[in-house]
């Protein structure tokens, strides 16, 4: 046998590979349409699929989690007075399809500025994107989210029928309320007060038969020296000093 012959090694196929220094173990190679033996492992259909998803606000959750929770949040926004800036607020919350229970505006002690205040009924995640969004509108100064225990309260104006006037006003005073109309067949009044006190003072008036009504939804203030926008400085009023300390709320 020659040498050649010695290092000759049969391959699958009945043939002989005479390479020098060939290792008779190495594994034989696929032949057509024989598939390659890889890892152990699930086929592309037992795989894991992702199945997360975002919501309308773009924040990523997982929906086997189940519905996340909500509470309300009371906001106040400082904006510059310029034409059109409440209707590019609302303009933005209709878009991004925000639950906002109530909105007001007025002015502040700063000429030129303005106080938006609205309450949200959102997901923590949703109350974030609320005040995040709101502080990018050009006439936007400052976005901030009010304490629990912040100071709150709205107005209500309730048109009645008229024909037991000695009652409406009875319910009137115990709501430390203001008669502004009193007619033959309606009494309006005016109501103010936190949001259960309104509730309650609806109910009770409901009774006369209640024609028409007009509410402002709430408005808001920090209690005590806080701001209640970050970095909001009050206005001086006539007979302030400088060195009056509640003047800089940074102290």
């Amino acid at each position: 046998m020659s040498d050649d012959d010695a290092n000759a090694v049969e391959t699958p196929d009945g043939s002989t590979d005479a390479r020098e220094g060939h290792d008779a173990t190495v594994a034989p190679r696929a032949r057509g349409n024989e598939r390659r033996e890889g890892l152990a492992g699930p086929t592309p259909e037992e795989r894991p699929h992702p199945t997360g998803r975002r919501d309308e606000h773009g924040v990523r959750k997982e929906p086997d989690h189940g519905p996340e929770p909500t509470r309300r949040a009371t906001v106040s926004a400082l904006v510059e007075d310029e034409p059109g800036v409440l209707a590019r607020a609302a303009g933005l919350f209709r878009r991004r399809q925000f639950n906002i229970e109530s909105l007001t505006v007025g002015p502040t002690t700063v000429e030129g500025h303005s106080r938006i205040t609205l309450v949200v009924e959102e997901t923590e995640a949703g109350i974030e994107q609320a005040k995040k969004q709101l502080a990018k509108l050009t006439p936007v100064i400052a976005v901030g989210e009010l304490s629990e225990d912040a100071v709150a309260a709205e107005l209500v104006l309730l048109k009645v029928r008229g024909e037991e006037p000695d009652k409406v006003h009875a319910i009137t005073s115990m709501y430390d309320g203001q008669t502004l109309d009193a007619g033959p067949r309606t009494i309006t009044v005016q109501i103010t007060g936190d949001e259960n006190t309104i509730d309650d003072a609806i109910d009770a008036f409901d009774q006369f038969g209640i024609i028409e009504i007009a509410r402002t939804g709430q408005t808001a203030l920090e209690r005590g020296d806080s701001p209640t926008t970050p970095g909001e400085e009050p206005g001086h009023s006539a007979g302030s000093t400088d060195d009056d300390e509640f003047t800089n709320y940074d102290d």
